[in-house]
């Protein structure tokens, strides 16, 4: 898996491509927990229409991800989820504690 970055006006988007599993969640968590020190970022957005595969590793970063933004301030979503990993946000109703955002078909 790789994070692509992009930072703009207090926004940090990180793209995922890839598969998030609990190895790639692992490493993602400590790249993701030095963007946010270094950025300080007001919002962050999880882009995650490159993704092919998430598990319940990528629903644990996520809400680490919301929890952290939280934490200093800061709000985190999730934008583009697609396929498998669509199926995956749905079934584990996070949606009720991160906002989901929908690519629109």
């Amino acid at each position: 898996m790789k994070i692509y970055t992009a930072e703009n006006d207090g926004f940090l988007k990180l793209s995922f491509t890839g598969e998030l599993d609990h190895h790639g969640a692992k490493t993602a968590m400590k790249t993701i927990d030095g963007l946010i020190d270094d950025a300080l970022p007001r919002n962050l957005i999880m882009d995650l229409s490159e993704l092919n595969f998430m598990d319940s590793s990528g629903i644990a970063l996520i809400l680490r991800v919301s929890r952290r933004m939280s934490d200093i301030g800061g709000k985190a979503w999730v934008e583009n989820p697609l396929g498998q990993p669509l199926r995956v946000l749905n079934a584990s109703g996070i949606d009720r504690v991160v906002k989901v955002f929908e690519k629109a078909r």
